[in-house]
């Protein structure tokens, strides 16, 4: 087949790829509009960098501007070329507005028509994030609450549940408005809850029964990150109990790896009140912790998993659970200064709030034994944060009586604070 020279103004500076759908920037280079929206969004400041000139570039994507004429240019290209190997570039879509927005909820609003309404929506949110923000903006956040809500007092797992909480979690943004739908659907959470908890789903196929609990928890998410205190003080025990048995593999009512974090995501936002810590420690909240820690490998669970035992260990009751299990103090003393700052600084705090109000001498003992005397040892010659330093000094300190015979505490104070 004879090589073809693809015209270098074809391709798109980020992917060298041949531009589908050309778009130009404010700093006047031309990009495929997948990749440079990919990029923006990418950017964790308000403004990015241009790939090419490095000059400023504002994220919002509004800003891109298409290039019609090199559009029709490579589409030309490409079809005189089709018979050498060139792959055809197609027209780009038009782009969404608000008037086929408002036609597709009111197809979701049709017993013959929503599947089908449903699954073109899934359809534009894979596409780009502007389809994303007009269908929220065209309000269907509140069409696919209207759907879930019908379907939970039905009390049937409908054809498309799945794709109304895939489309809900990927168009829901924080907007008063999608605040004031949650606060005014008070039986939303007891909905997602009942989805979470089904077992008669209406799929054979165990990979999507999979993939709607995995949205379910990850709308469940969405909603509890934006509840009230009152609402968030109302959850029940049984609530709690579903979110613990999300988090590990040995439990049958398990789902994935994704679920488990938006479910740690949901039992920390809820933390706030005190008597919520107090359910999820009844439940065993805390030895659910330590066992999915002792086989987890991923950095964001330990964050998130350190992060919720320390809002536990706030609670005496939940120090008592931690000091019970047998790995309690040994798994927290492991993971300090091994996987992130956020994780030190939580760990450092469980140590802090055990050190100083349930510090028997077995205790003592135990965090000597299993080495994490020596870690705060170490934590202040670290170069961490400051105040993570200080606090692990003043844990030694308290203690350096009980400590003393250690190597670790008397070759570090006798170097660095003698007379101590």
């Amino acid at each position: 087949m004879e090589e073809v020279e693809i015209p270098k103004y074809f391709l798109c500076p980020i992917s060298l790829q041949i531009m589908k759908d050309p778009v130009t920037t404010v700093t006047g280079i031309t990009y495929d509009r997948e990749n440079i929206e990919t990029w923006l969004l990418m950017a964790e400041e308000k403004t990015s960098t241009c790939p090419v000139t490095k000059q400023i570039l504002p994220r919002d994507t509004a800003l891109l501007t298409p290039n019609h004429m090199l559009g029709k240019f490579i589409r030309s290209w490409t079809i005189c070329n089709a018979e050498k190997g060139i792959e055809q570039i197609p027209s780009p879509k038009y782009p969404l507005n608000k008037s086929h927005v408002i036609r597709l909820i009111r197809q979701v609003k049709n017993r013959d028509l929503y599947l089908e309404a449903l699954r073109k929506m899934v359809t534009m949110i894979s596409e780009n994030e502007e389809n994303r923000k007009c269908l929220d903006e065209g309000g269907v956040i509140k069409a696919m609450v209207l759907f879930i809500l019908r379907s939970f007092k039905e009390g049937e797992l409908v054809m498309g549940i799945e794709e109304a909480l895939r489309i809900f979690h990927f168009v829901w943004r924080p907007t008063h408005e999608n605040k004031q739908l949650v606060k005014e659907n008070h039986d939303l959470i007891e909905a997602i809850l009942w989805i979470l908890k089904s077992r008669e789903v209406c799929y054979d196929n165990n990979q999507v029964v999979t993939s709607i609990k995995t949205h379910a928890m990850l709308v469940l998410k969405n909603v509890i990150s934006v509840s009230s205190t009152n609402v968030l003080s109302s959850l029940t025990p049984e609530f709690f109990q579903q979110m613990l048995n999300s988090l590990r593999k040995n439990n049958v009512k398990y789902i994935c790896q994704q679920a488990t974090k938006a479910a740690l995501h949901v039992l920390i936002d809820t933390c706030p009140g005190g008597r919520n810590r107090l359910k999820m420690i009844e439940l065993g909240a805390v030895f659910e912790l330590i066992e999915l820690e002792l086989s987890n490998n991923e950095k964001r669970v330990s964050e998130l998993v350190f992060s919720l035992l320390s809002h536990l260990c706030s609670l005496a009751d939940g120090r008592a659970e931690l000091l019970k299990h047998a790995a309690g103090i040994a798994i927290v003393s492991k993971k300090i200064l091994r996987i992130s700052p956020a994780t030190d600084e939580s760990a450092i705090q469980i140590i802090g709030l055990i050190a100083k109000f349930s510090a028997t001498k077995e205790v003592l003992m135990e965090m000597l034994r299993v080495g994490g005397v020596t870690k705060l040892c170490m934590v202040i010659q670290a170069n961490c944060e400051a105040s993570l330093r200080k606090k692990a000094l003043e844990i030694l300190r308290a203690h350096n009586n009980v400590w003393s015979n250690s190597p670790c505490v008397q070759i570090y104070f006798l170097t660095r604070y003698p007379g101590q």
